[in-house]
């Protein structure tokens, strides 16, 4: 007979292995702290930006997507040429503690040409990190439980990108975008962290 199973388990991560789970929730973390600027992303950028419009925003989007996609192949190429699962922990880490470091510049930056430099500096960043970040997720995965694991990563990321997105609604609306953008850093940093403790359970054979 089947073992009945407990929803709440899988919320919970019970049933994950280490590795896996502190994957999933560095990127909970990270992912709510995104959402607390995504949302309002545009009117900041109206608000703060000189000479800023729909425009600027819709390249300064597009800036970032392009170069993180074109980037991502050779990077990806890169991290599965490097032999030895530890690099591609420096890779995710260092990347990671950069990617949440990097929106503290929204706070500095005043023209359009500034933004796009941001943004193509991110792009990059990013592109290293989430191909090594899939890497280690996926040689980790919980064998016959792939649709699970994937399952549990994008609802728990999802639900908490959506509350932080009211929440920082609410912050830029009565605190400004300075207190948005602090608290959206040091949460991050805070996620970036947690993928630490990864590093002691990690395969040290070459691949």
């Amino acid at each position: 007979m089947l073992k009945r199973l407990n929803p709440l388990h899988e919320y919970f991560l019970l049933h994950l292995n280490i590795v896996v789970r502190l994957l999933i929730l560095s990127d909970v973390v990270w992912m709510g702290a995104l959402g607390f600027l995504s949302p309002i992303f545009a009117i900041f950028i109206l608000d703060n930006i000189k000479g800023g419009n729909e425009a600027v925003v819709g390249v300064a989007a597009s800036i970032y997507l392009v170069t993180k996609s074109l980037m991502q192949i050779p990077a990806a190429a890169i991290i599965d040429r490097i032999r030895g699962e530890k690099d591609d922990f420096w890779i995710m880490f260092i990347g990671s503690l950069m990617g949440a470091s990097i929106p503290l510049s929204y706070l500095f930056i005043h023209t359009p040409i500034q933004l796009y430099i941001t943004q193509f500096v991110l792009g990059v960043v990013i592109a290293f990190t989430f191909p090594s970040y899939m890497a280690i997720f996926t040689r980790h995965i919980d064998k016959k439980r792939e649709g699970t694991d994937w399952g549990i990563y994008f609802t728990l990321t999802d639900l908490s990108s959506a509350a932080t997105a009211a929440i920082g609604g609410v912050m830029a609306a009565t605190l400004g975008y300075h207190a948005v953008i602090f608290t959206m850093v040091a949460i991050s940093l805070f996620g970036a962290c947690a993928l630490f403790p990864i590093r002691k359970h990690l395969i040290r054979t070459p691949r």
